[in-house]
């Protein structure tokens, strides 16, 4: 079993990473608020002072965080996982974060000869609980199937849909999808009742 990091422990990442422990899964964590990382040491986790040192003792690193700025600081910023990262080890960005960053992360990582993975979910914090997310999968075939374990802990339902980037347009799509399914019962007129069912 390899080791596992993670970075990023809020209300998702905490959920998470509690049930990558809760399958005996050794975990190292990191967050800007250490205190959220120590509630996770209570449960078997080892804390981390910085992203990289998370990198160091991990074989794959897991983040979950807030959105692009704080990917590409916590991946490829100073004290980050490239800084820490041995070639071989795998970084899968969970986050919701943008395409065209996913892709260059990846590339970035590849040049020093780590893998990585772009892997946003749906199915919000009852999910990220739950162990029930949905986990869209961007990258290499073998990353995937190295990560497939990890992510059939945290989610039910997870598919790989092409190569970098690709986790994060699926995700985008879902997104629009669902403010348009929305949208649209917002608009449905209701009979025998003024006005529309979402009004």
């Amino acid at each position: 079993m390899e080791n596992v990091g993670f970075v990023g422990l809020g209300i998702m990442g905490a959920a998470m990473a509690g049930n990558l422990l809760e399958a005996e899964h050794e975990l190292v964590v990191h967050n800007r608020t250490r205190t959220k990382a120590e509630q996770l040491a209570q449960h078997g986790a080892r804390v981390a002072a910085s992203p990289r040192e998370v990198a160091q003792t991990s074989d794959v690193v897991i983040t979950m965080l807030p959105g692009p700025p704080e990917v590409e600081e916590v991946v490829a910023g100073e004290g980050g996982l490239l800084e820490g990262a041995a070639e071989g080890s795998l970084i899968v960005d969970m986050s919701t974060s943008s395409p065209l960053l996913a892709r260059q992360l990846a590339s970035m990582a590849r040049e020093r000869g780590v893998r990585m993975l772009d892997g946003p979910v749906s199915g919000g914090d009852v999910g990220a609980r739950d162990g029930t997310l949905s986990i869209m999968v961007g990258g290499e075939d073998e990353d995937f199937e190295r990560a497939r374990p990890l992510f059939e802990v945290m989610g039910e339902t997870v598919v790989h849909v092409g190569g970098a980037g690709a986790g994060q347009v699926v995700k985008a799509c879902n997104q629009i999808v669902v403010a348009l399914v929305i949208e649209a019962v917002a608009e449905t007129p209701c009979p025998g009742l003024e006005g529309r069912c979402g009004s």
